[in-house]
């Protein structure tokens, strides 16, 4: 059994793609974990293979006690609301807190099972053992991701109505690979992803807490560009707390690249003198509506801080055209 595996991951296209070769499941508002079983017992794994076992020990049980001798799966950890519906920032305070008895695991891949190495088998020919796993099975806190045998765009508009982030396309025909590929599309309904936290400014009436964050993403060449500002999306509690983690790595200058920060003044609504600046190694979730030309986020609203993602790691996304997703065989 491999010792470590690394996730295969999505590219985001703007429609989702047609044709018979796809399916379609949820895209998850949570965190990407693999586990390893044998023995009898379990190991999770983040996409950055860090081992968070002890982090969810009860989770990780649950994990030990499906009916397997050794297996690798792949599936995203998430904490539901009272609708059934991931809440990104519920499962941040679940780690915040130390309260990770409630954490859902919901399992989509199956990479290894029983002495045997799947990931060179089809997508079409994992799931059914993955199904076969789940029989009798799909209870508590470790589920079944459900796959939608709809066409995808009617998926997409279902997910889109229930409030979900949006889908996974998957072609059936594709094995499984540890590196983003166009085999595997995400499609979001609003605009979101990871930035690299710059720096920050303090409530006017609330020192002791955020009042915004200051954003960016690094490009290929590893300098950190400006992405904007956000200012909203906490209550005060969490203010409050991103404040004393963000207090405890600040720094003096801004560590954003002289020629890709925006002028002095326009880093937040607040006036010119009131930013500070932190090391950037804190990850911050962003929804919003649009990038501006000069390539900063309008109307953007905080999700949660991310655990699982190195701050060298996060790039502006952008979507490939729908017409542009790939045509494999069977689509």
């Amino acid at each position: 059994m491999p010792s470590s595996i690394a996730p295969q991951l999505a590219t985001l296209v703007s429609t989702p793609p047609t044709g018979t070769g796809w399916a379609f499941e949820i895209k998850f508002d949570g965190y990407r974990i693999l586990a390893k079983c044998g023995g009898g017992r379990a190991q999770l794994f983040t996409r950055n293979a860090n081992d968070w076992t002890s982090k969810m020990q009860s989770l990780a049980s649950e994990v030990a006690a499906l009916p397997v001798d050794t297996a690798w799966l792949d599936g995203e950890i998430v904490v539901l609301d009272e609708r059934g519906l991931p809440n990104f920032n519920a499962l941040q305070n679940a780690f915040d807190g130390k309260r990770t008895e409630h954490i859902d695991y919901f399992v989509f891949d199956v990479l290894y099972l029983n002495g045997r190495d799947l990931r060179r088998l089809p997508f079409s020919a994992r799931r059914p053992l993955l199904e076969e796993l789940f029989a009798g099975h799909d209870a508590g806190h470790v589920r079944l991701s459900k796959v939608f045998e709809a066409d995808g765009q009617s998926v997409f508009e279902s997910a889109r109505k229930l409030g979900l982030e949006g889908i996974i396309a998957k072609h059936r025909d594709a094995p499984y690979s540890s590196l983003r590929t166009k085999t595997w599309l995400k499609i979001k309904h609003q605009l979101r992803q990871e930035f690299v936290i710059g720096g920050f400014t303090t409530r006017t009436n609330g020192p002791r807490e955020i009042g915004s964050l200051l954003l960016g993403v690094y490009d290929h060449a590893g300098k950190l560009h400006s992405a904007g500002s956000v200012g909203t999306g906490w209550d005060s509690k969490t203010a409050a707390a991103i404040l004393r983690e963000l207090e405890k790595i600040e720094i003096p200058k801004p560590p954003f690249d002289p020629e890709h920060a925006p002028t002095k003044g326009r880093w937040s609504r607040r006036a010119a003198g009131g930013e500070r600046w932190v090391k950037p190694t804190a990850v911050a979730e962003v929804s919003f509506a649009e990038w501006t030309p000069d390539g900063s986020i309008r109307h953007a609203t905080f999700e949660g801080l991310r655990r699982d993602k190195p701050a060298s790691a996060i790039r502006r996304e952008s979507a490939l055209a729908g017409r542009k997703a790939p045509a494999l065989r069977g689509s």
